[in-house]
């Protein structure tokens, strides 16, 4: 079967835009959440979010943005990013083997949503533009008109899943032999008062309103509910073939995936955890590694009472006594819950952890949950963790072992990813892109994993399928 490998990532995050300013947030442990500024949220029982703080007028043609939701925006300056990122134009490649991947999304309710209506008498004045406007609010429609794709257009609109799903089905599209190249990712913009005032409702929502930055807690004693966040993330996926005829900087390979359902209730997890192991024994399953392969997992961890304690017990479930030396970390507590966009912003996190080789730490210092200690994270302000124990001694400018190889998982049910750890060798300058460019360094690991057959140049090297 065909591989696929990650050439591009494209972020757009409440700590960062672009996968370079994303990643040295995370080794900052910044945090992204901040009182709304969106609208006046004074009268509602919340009032902090994660609000991306980006102008899409410097990425995308004004007149264009007036016919667009956020969220299609955020889609938009995503996919550019991971273009730019993976050294693509649309000219260079061929049009019948290229697809826009599905994106999960919600409508924001800036055009047409179900907090806006229709202003005025009747819908008369607006009907010349109701048509194509719904089908460009599809996340990644608009990619289809400004980057003329020609593949096949795969949209979703299912809970906290999308971006991890849609992965997945690039995945699939590319070892099947449908296309080369796909882009895949989630995209959010659901800081709005009918989308706060519902969380809150529910009581979903962390109240840390006077400590916006310490509100996200993922695994901890104290947590309270989650943080509502907004965003995109788009990957490049590749087949390793076609990267490595263009000479493309290989972050990491894909080499399997498992998706299930609870069955349980409709916001609930399942108690034990039982519908996300399920899907990262799938998962494991798919790409033909043992479980002791594993060495970190950036887990959904969204800081709710019910959800963190069912994502551990299902953690354990998998592992068994290995998870004990697993590392385990949620982005969550820099960015808050992204819902449609989490898994494919978590994503790319994760990619970066494995191509640079740290994990980065969370963004404030919490306690555990004493039953949970082997869950423990870097110390906030330090680099993040350097080795694959599970008390890890942090230090910037070290490297992991080989060992570290890696996986992502997200919620019960939501779907687990295997990933493979590309070869450290650094990959040859490029000419830098109009201003400035994506910065081609990376860190290199001590003990790279064995190359792949043929007369490769080295810094397109994988290990072989299996290992």
């Amino acid at each position: 079967m065909r591989r696929v490998v990650v050439t591009g990532l494209g972020a757009l995050t409440p700590i960062g835009v672009g996968q370079e300013a994303f990643h040295k947030a995370q080794l900052a442990g910044q945090s992204g959440v901040r009182p709304i500024t969106r609208f006046d949220a004074s009268a509602l029982p919340v009032r902090i979010a994660a609000e991306v703080d980006v102008d899409p007028g410097a990425y995308l043609d004004r007149k264009e943005l007036r016919r667009l939701d956020r969220f299609v925006q955020y889609a938009l300056i995503a996919a550019h990013l991971a273009l730019e990122d993976a050294g693509l134009r649309p000219e260079d490649l061929d049009p019948e083997r290229r697809h826009p991947g599905g994106h999960g999304h919600r409508r924001d309710g800036n055009l047409g949503g179900p907090e806006q209506g229709l202003p005025g008498a009747g819908p008369e004045p607006h009907q010349s533009l109701l048509h194509p406007h719904d089908d460009r609010q599809h996340g990644l429609g608009p990619h289809r008109h400004a980057l003329r794709l020609h593949g096949a257009l795969l949209h979703r609109r299912h809970r906290l899943r999308h971006g991890l799903g849609r992965l997945g089905n690039a995945m699939r599209m590319i070892q099947l032999g449908e296309a080369d190249l796909v882009l895949a990712g989630g995209t959010e913009a659901a800081i709005t008062p009918m989308a706060i005032g519902a969380f809150a409702v529910m009581r979903a929502l962390s109240t840390r309103n006077e400590e916006p930055t310490k509100a996200s807690r993922p695994f901890t004693l104290s947590r309270d509910g989650f943080v509502m966040g907004e965003g995109a993330g788009v990957l490049v996926l590749e087949e390793y073939e076609h990267a490595r005829r263009r000479g493309a900087r290989i972050y990491a390979e894909l080499i399997g995936f498992g998706r299930s359902a609870d069955a349980h209730h409709i916001t609930e997890p399942h108690p034990e955890g039982r519908g996300a192991a399920l899907a990262m024994e799938r998962a494991l399953k798919d790409a033909g590694i043992p479980r002791e392969a594993v060495g970190y997992i950036n887990a959904h961890g969204t800081s709710t009472p019910v959800g963190d304690r069912a994502e551990v017990l299902a953690i354990k479930r998998v592992f068994g006594e290995h998870a004990k030396k697993l590392m385990v970390s949620s982005t969550k507590s820099m960015i808050g819950h992204l819902l449609g966009a989490a898994g494919a912003v978590e994503a790319i996190a994760t990619v970066q952890a494995l191509y640079h080789g740290v994990i980065p730490p969370p963004s404030t210092s919490r306690t555990p949950t004493p039953s949970w200690t082997w869950t423990s994270s870097p110390s906030p302000g330090r680099h993040g963790w350097t080795t694959p124990f599970p008390t890890p001694s942090p230090s910037a400018g070290k490297t992991p072992s080989s060992s570290s190889k890696g996986s992502r998982c997200s919620s019960p049910g939501k779907g687990f990813w295997s990933w493979r750890q590309a070869a450290s060798p650094p990959t040859p300058k490029k000419p830098k892109t109009p201003g400035g460019g994506p910065s081609r360094a990376r860190v290199p690991l001590p003990h790279p994993l064995p190359e792949g057959p043929g007369p490769d140049p080295p810094h397109h090297r994988l290990p072989p399928p299996g290992i």
